[in-house]
């Protein structure tokens, strides 16, 4: 099963500062990066830019969408870095968000919901288009620049 591992945003990573132990941290993330890697956990992960780079995109019934340029205010809702793990358990996943080589901060772990998450709401039919919608995307999604 695939977990969304979510790092939080902090008033520091909205301004763009970076913490004093720069290097240190970046050393850390890269030895946490290749355990996971080793361990066929990590799918994807990045940092996010500060949300003054983002926007927010609102829907209200059939209407227009309403954009809103950020930065937004509220840090405590705000992300700033994630990591896509694909984990036997949710366990598994939690250990992996337990080792997050933060000294500080706050990082959140949610699963992602596949498929099979509707059955019974919605037709077997759409289930499968589903799952073909994702095998397809896998082949066509631009291969990451190394």
């Amino acid at each position: 099963m695939r977990y969304l591992l979510i790092v939080k945003a902090t008033p520091e990573s909205e301004r763009g500062e970076m913490p004093a132990d720069v290097e240190r941290l970046m050393a850390d993330m890269g030895r946490f990066n290749e355990e996971m890697i080793a361990a066929g956990a990590l799918v994807d992960a990045a940092g996010l830019a500060p949300s003054a780079a983002g926007h927010r995109v609102r829907f209200e019934g059939l209407g227009k969408p309403v954009v809103t340029s950020g930065p937004f205010a509220n840090t405590t809702e705000l992300a700033s870095g994630y990591w896509i793990l694909e984990c036997k358990t949710a366990d598994e996943a939690l250990g992996w968000a337990r080792r997050v080589p933060f000294a500080s901060g706050e990082v959140e772990l949610r699963p992602l919901q596949d498929p099979e998450a509707f059955e019974g709401l919605v037709s077997e039919d759409e289930i499968q288009k589903e799952h073909d919608h994702r095998a397809e995307q896998l082949r066509k999604a631009p291969k990451p620049e190394v």
